[in-house]
């Protein structure tokens, strides 16, 4: 328990980190990174170096900050954090050293305005808060080792198919090098590999959706190659131009909050580029246990060489009884290619293309996302009902 003067002087901090929070945490990773490079196999180098990574704890160190008198508000936030760290195999241990260095860093970047009683009031909360984390995490390490054919960590898994989906999109079919199969998830939910790279010092982790419905012996993860946006696409251009069948991969067990909902509300699955991925599963998911329920599948794609998965989503939309799938292209190479729209997927499509009662689920890119979730909002969908899913650290998408 905090005294109250630590939560005052915590919560009279709470300006000052919205101002200098992405300055402070720049700082932090910068510093922890000299002093155990060894982390940083754990975080992806393109979310670095767009900021993405510094900019999303600069925001949870804010809300901790501004919250640190009602943490149960921050248990949402945590859970989806907590899910990213168990896939990553993040420890108990691991705290200690990024409190270290996080104190540090507000101390270097405000100077003498880190006094020592601030100081000692971030480290009593931070203490707090770690444990919070801990404490969620276990339990989570718990189940997925408990779960039927499930595992605490990493697992080998060897590559049983790789197969093209489009000019960008190659699918991964994973088996369990063990011969067990695979332990069930939620359709959404994504799992960690681990790799090694020539040239790179330390094993490397990226986090993939499971591209189709639980209950296959295998997972199937689907990664675009990101071969214009260095460093972003070192991985996803190793799994595409050197691992082949047969090659063995580390895994880990399924994770995430972004997940498909059974019930009869009618769903909208709106995916633009690879951020298909998710809806495939969510997609297969419906087929299998809810055929009648209404079912919108929207999917954006840059053009008809980019479309993937179209003819397995058009066979799965038709096997339900209410089901409706709309493509569009942001540009047509051909006269001949055939989508429903041309451009940007608008609230106008939107509107005459849903049901206001929908389940909404969005992923792609931010800035589609962004559009597509403002528009939703702004067509007066319930914001219980909107949900999105991020590739990478979690971001604001309305002011």
């Amino acid at each position: 328990m905090l005294s109250q003067k630590t939560i005052d002087i915590v919560k009279s901090t709470a300006p000052i980190l919205e101002t200098h929070g992405v300055e402070i945490t720049t700082y932090f990773y910068r510093t922890l990174f000299e002093a155990h490079p060894e982390l940083l196999n754990i975080f992806n180098h393109a979310n670095q170096s767009k900021g993405r990574q510094q900019t999303a704890l600069a925001n949870t160190v804010y809300a901790a900050a501004k919250y640190i008198d009602q943490l149960e508000v921050l248990l949402p936030a945590v859970k989806q954090i907590a899910h990213k760290h168990r896939s990553l195999a993040i420890k108990a241990e691991h705290y200690p050293i990024v409190g270290e260095y996080l104190l540090k860093a507000i101390k270097g970047v405000l100077g003498d305005g880190a006094t020592d009683e601030v100081i000692a009031a971030w480290g009593e909360a931070y203490g707090v808060i770690a444990q919070v984390f801990i404490d969620v995490e276990k339990e989570m390490y718990t189940q997925a080792e408990q779960q039927q054919n499930g595992w605490k960590d990493f697992k080998e898994f060897v590559i049983e198919k790789k197969v093209k989906e489009s000019s960008l999109i190659t699918s991964f079919y994973l088996k369990a090098k063990d011969g067990e199969p695979a332990p069930d998830y939620l359709p959404g939910q994504y799992i960690t590999i681990r790799t090694s790279i020539p040239g790179e010092e330390f094993l490397v982790n990226r986090q993939y959706s499971l591209s189709q419905a639980p209950g296959s012996d295998s997972f199937r993860i689907s990664v675009k190659r990101e071969a214009d946006h260095n460093p972003e696409g070192k991985v996803s251009v190793y799994l595409h131009d050197k691992l082949q069948e047969g090659d063995t991969l580390e895994v880990s067990a399924p994770a995430g909050d972004f997940y498909l909902e059974q019930g009869t509300q009618p769903v909208a699955l709106i995916a633009g580029g690879v951020g298909v991925t998710p809806m495939m599963a969510m997609l297969g998911s419906i087929v299998q246990n809810e055929p009648d329920r209404k079912t919108v599948f929207i999917q954006a794609a840059r053009n008809k060489d980019a479309h993937a998965f179209g003819e397995e989503a058009a066979q799965q939309i038709g096997q339900l009884s209410d089901g409706k799938m709309y493509v569009a292209y942001a540009e047509k190479k051909n006269e001949t290619d055939v989508c429903d729209v041309t451009g940007h997927v608008s609230k106008s499509f939107l509107k005459e293309v849903l049901d206001l009662n929908s389940i909404c689920y969005v992923c792609g890119p931010v800035a589609f996302m962004q559009a597509v979730v403002q528009h939703l909002a702004e067509l007066g969908f319930n914001e219980q009902n909107i949900k999105y899913e991020f590739f990478g650290p979690a971001m604001a998408l309305q002011a």
